[in-house]
């Protein structure tokens, strides 16, 4: 793919003008605090992986709702103090597939908890086990505008839920201290909405995130998962506005406004799934500090191992291991 967006100088001073809806923060603090009132810990059970330097435990939280959601939760092998702990959040699709298969970041000698995607992992990778228990109206295939016509039965509204409780979840096991949140696309989105719903995090790295100057992404490119709303509205005419509001409620680059931890963002130039203005829009937002990673030659997979070479070190001087 040649370059599409706007030049990196431009990148770099570029400003979302996305509305945001006036009762941005009573809405997503009134649907927090709905979801605290149910314990976060459902379940807690060690897994045999055949795995000699990890230890594991099949974790089940209450998510959005008390809806119970899956987790695996990884640490060095032997380790009894405290540790950082980093909640990992998924891309588009993807489930928590097996234990064996997220290393990297209890390799590093973090606590790891990777959240399940609620409804998702039949795309790709190795499945996943939380279903949505929830329906909508018509949607298009996937999962961005199942219940878009309205911020309270948004599937996002539950995802982020999800994803906040995965932070209480992590604070609440036996042997944690710090926590970070990490993702990448969708996961990278969720990520950023958790740092602007939760308030002490230690850092966050989001890479490549998705749902972000939502209106923007739609206007330059028709890559999925942005063509499902491309293609949903192209079939309900009239629905844009709704859809276009219920969306504000999920842009990141609203809740960036609101982070407070450091981050390390990430991003492609030549990524049409979410494109590079997006990225430097919630970048540019973002209320703490900040830095970003920018890979000119780029799709979507950014740097891969180079960018997670360069996340280890980024995070090790900001959330040191005992």
């Amino acid at each position: 793919m040649a370059l599409f967006d706007l030049p990196l100088d431009q990148l770099e001073r570029y400003r979302s003008c996305v509305p945001e809806p006036g009762d941005f923060d009573a809405f997503w603090s009134s649907t927090v605090r709905e979801a605290r009132r149910h314990e976060v810990l459902v379940d807690v059970v060690p897994v045999a992986t055949g795995l000699t330097l990890v230890e594991t435990w099949d974790v089940t939280f209450a998510g959005f709702d008390g809806h119970p959601v899956r987790a695996w939760y990884t640490r060095p092998a032997g380790v009894s103090s405290d540790l950082p702990a980093v909640v990992e959040y998924l891309g588009y699709g993807r489930g928590r597939g097996l234990p064996q298969e997220r290393l990297t970041w209890p390799s590093a000698g973090y606590a790891h908890l990777l959240m399940d995607t609620r409804g998702q992992g039949g795309q790709y990778g190795s499945g996943g086990d939380t279903p949505d228990p929830v329906g909508s109206d018509p949607a298009a295939p996937g999962f961005v505008t199942r219940g878009i016509l309205d911020p309270a039965t948004y599937y996002y509204r539950r995802v982020l839920v999800d994803a906040v409780r995965a932070v209480d979840a992590a604070r609440a096991l036996p042997g944690v201290s710090h926590v970070a949140a990490v993702g990448n696309s969708q996961g990278g989105g969720i990520a950023l909405a958790v740092a602007g719903l939760v308030p002490d995090l230690a850092a966050v790295m989001v890479s490549a995130p998705f749902l972000c100057d939502i209106p923007r992404a739609l206007a330059i490119t028709d890559a999925d998962p942005y063509g499902e709303i491309v293609r949903y509205l192209a079939v309900h005419r009239g629905a844009a506005d709704q859809a276009m509001r219920t969306l504000s409620y999920v842009d990141g680059v609203h809740h960036a406004r609101r982070a407070t931890a450091p981050a390390l963002f990430a991003t492609g130039l030549r990524d049409t799934i979410c494109p590079p203005s997006t990225v430097f829009a919630a970048h540019n937002a973002y209320a703490a500090d900040r830095e970003i990673a920018v890979y000119p030659y780029n799709h979507h997979e950014g740097g891969e191992a180079h960018h997670t070479a360069r996340q280890l070190t980024w995070l090790a001087a900001r959330l040191p291991r005992p």
